[in-house]
C-alpha cells in the first residue's frame, strides 16, 4: 500500500532545509528528515518546538516558507516568500491523511457520511460506490455498528477513530498524526492508539506527534526529538529512552518518564 510511491532507496518523504516564519517568529530553522515507506516515526518536544507545524507544512497546511520538499514521489522547492505550485499541494494532500487533535467532523453528518465526504467532494466517487468503501474503514476501526450516528453522539474516542477512517478512505501513502489523543479522556485513549498499533503492524508510513511515551516506545521505529524548530536527536526509542544523546533530551524526557 505505502512503498509504490517511494523513491529507489524506499524514502517516502524528504525534507531538506526546511523554514518556516510567522512574521518574524522563525518556527522551523532548517529542518531535515527523511522516512522511508512503512517505517513509523514519533516526533516528541515540548510545546512550541515546532512538532505539529512541521506536520502541517509536510501537506501544506501551513506553507512551508523555504526549503525543499518530496512526498510520495512529488517535489516542491520553495524559495522564501515563493508558494507551492497548486496541482503539486493537492496531489500531496490526496497522498498523505491528516488526523488532528480536535476531530474536525462535520456535525451535521452521520459517521459513515464524514467518512465518505473526501471520497465524494474530492475524487467525485459515486456515493453509490463510496459507501462500501466507508463502512469498510469504519469496521477498520471497529465502528461499523455506528455508521448513522451523528458525531454528537459519539464518545471522543470514537469520534478519533472515525477521523482516522476518513483519512484511511481516501487511501493516503503517509498517515500524519497530530497528537491525536490530546483532546481525549484518559480512558478513551487506548482505543485510539490500538488503532494505530494495528496501522503500524500492517505497514503503514506514519509521523506522528504525541506525548504519549509508551506508543513511542512500543511501536515507533525511530523517535525525534525537536526543541526550539530544530531536530536534536533521532534515534531508536530503546536508544532515546535509555541513553539520549543530547543533555536536552534526557532533561525532556526525566520529567515525562
Amino acid at each position: 500500500m505505502n512503498a509504490d510511491l517511494a523513491d529507489d532507496d524506499g524514502v517516502i518523504i524528504r525534507v531538506e532545509q526546511l523554514h518556516k516564519w510567522f512574521g518574524l517568529l522563525h518556527v522551523l530553522r532548517g529542518v531535515s528528515l527523511e522516512v522511508r515507506a512503512r517505517e513509523v516515526v514519533v516526533l516528541i518536544g515540548r510545546s512550541g518546538s515546532g512538532k505539529s507545524t512541521f506536520l502541517r507544512c509536510l501537506n501544506f497546511l501551513e506553507a512551508p516558507s523555504a526549503g525543499r520538499l518530496r512526498v510520495a514521489g512529488l517535489t516542491a522547492d520553495l524559495q522564501p516568500g515563493q508558494r507551492p505550485p497548486a496541482e503539486v499541494v493537492k496531489n500531496v494532500r490526496l497522498r498523505t491523511g491528516m488526523v488532528f487533535q480536535e476531530f474536525n467532523l462535520f456535525p451535521h453528518m452521520t459517521a459513515l457520511e464524514n467518512v465518505i465526504e473526501g471520497l465524494v467532494s474530492v475524487k467525485k466517487m459515486k456515493k453509490a460506490q463510496a459507501v462500501p468503501v466507508g463502512e469498510t474503514y469504519l469496521a477498520k476501526v471497529g465502528l461499523l455498528e455506528k455508521k448513522d450516528v451523528h458525531p454528537i453522539r459519539l464518545s471522543g474516542g470514537q469520534k478519533q477513530r472515525v477521523a482516522i477512517a476518513r483519512a484511511l478512505a481516501m487511501e493516503p501513502k503517509v498517515m500524519l498524526f497530530d497528537e491525536p489523543t490530546s483532546a481525549l479522556d484518559p480512558e478513551l485513549i487506548g482505543e485510539v492508539l490500538e488503532v494505530m498499533k494495528q496501522l503500524a503492524r500492517e505497514g503503514t508510513t506514519m509521523l506522528v506527534v504525541t506525548h504519549e511515551m509508551q506508543f513511542a516506545r512500543e511501536v515507533a521505529d525511530r523517535v525525534i526529538y525537536m526543541e526550539d524548530g530544530v531536530i536534536l536527536e533521532d534515534s531508536p526509542p530503546e536508544t532515546i529512552f535509555t541513553q539520549p544523546a543530547d543533555p536536552r533530551t534526557r532533561q525532556f524526557l526525566d520529567r515525562l518518564l
